[in-house]
């Protein structure tokens, strides 16, 4: 059976619980990537989760932030933190490695800070974190393994991930340096999911509460699942779940999944 991988900013997790649970029973995703959970390791729900099967891997934080994993197969390794840091508190990552026939793949889930107001020392902050992300990739490349880094990236990568530009011109998503960091992490030979399978515009991963943005499809792409070459070629399928949108309760984000062929040990 192919492998599936999904990332989504929950915006929450006590608040999305139930929205949560639906979609893993539709869905069922194998590998499951959370951000924004705002929850400390200790409140997780994790039991309704392992409830459906789920492995399930923490790295939280009060009130903001906050990742997690949920996987089906068990994690082998699980380790918290981005590197090249050792003073940055905030939790916006997790990865675990995870068995496969012929060997592992290696799943991690970020959350990239926002950088609102740019000008700030939260835009450098932004552009900082993306730095080490870059290097903690190139680190990894090295092993010549399937890696996918899955999770908010908080940047909007060309034009036709917006449904208007001009509107955000002013905001960190879209900056220059936001967008040129996002590229110097691609040019390492990192492969965009979901552009790999579908280069239309007008497809979106977020939608603000609101103006009727969702009603409307005034959305924009910042959720990303990016591929080393080894997942790359095992990439089957990539879709936007966006049904999740319009559900009581949502998140303003919705899930990504990517298909590949890796089969279970």
């Amino acid at each position: 059976m192919p492998l599936t991988i999904a990332t989504w900013n929950i915006n929450g997790v006590k608040a999305r619980l139930e929205t949560a649970l639906t979609w893993l029973k539709e869905d069922g995703p194998d590998v499951v990537c959370l951000q924004e959970i705002k929850s400390v390791d200790e409140q997780f729900p994790a039991s309704e989760f392992e409830q459906l099967g789920y492995n399930v891997a923490t790295h939280g934080q009060k009130g903001f932030n906050g990742v997690a994993l949920l996987s089906k197969l068990p994690l082998d390794e699980v380790t918290r933190g981005l590197p090249g840091d050792e003073g940055d508190v905030q939790s916006r990552f997790i990865e675990g490695v995870i068995s496969v026939k012929g060997g592992v793949v290696r799943v991690a889930s970020l959350y990239l800070p926002n950088g609102n107001p740019i000008g700030t020392e939260k835009f450098e902050y932004k552009l900082a974190w993306m730095e080490r992300l870059r290097a903690y990739a190139a680190d990894r490349l090295r092993l010549e393994e399937p890696l996918v880094l899955a999770g908010d990236y908080n940047v909007i990568p060309e034009t036709w991930d917006c449904h208007d530009p001009r509107m955000w011109v002013n905001d960190a998503l879209f900056q220059p340096e936001s967008r040129m960091a996002f590229r110097a992490l691609k040019n390492l030979g990192l492969t965009d999911a979901f552009r790999a399978v579908d280069d239309q515009p007008g497809r979106y991963t977020f939608w603000d509460y609101q103006a009727g943005a969702w009603q409307k499809n005034w959305g924009i792409r910042i959720d990303h699942l990016l591929l080393s070459p080894e997942a790359a070629d095992r990439l089957q399928a990539c879709e936007i779940v966006s049904r999740v949108r319009g559900w009581e309760k949502p998140s303003d984000h919705v899930p990504v999944v990517a298909t590949f062929g890796f089969d279970a040990p």
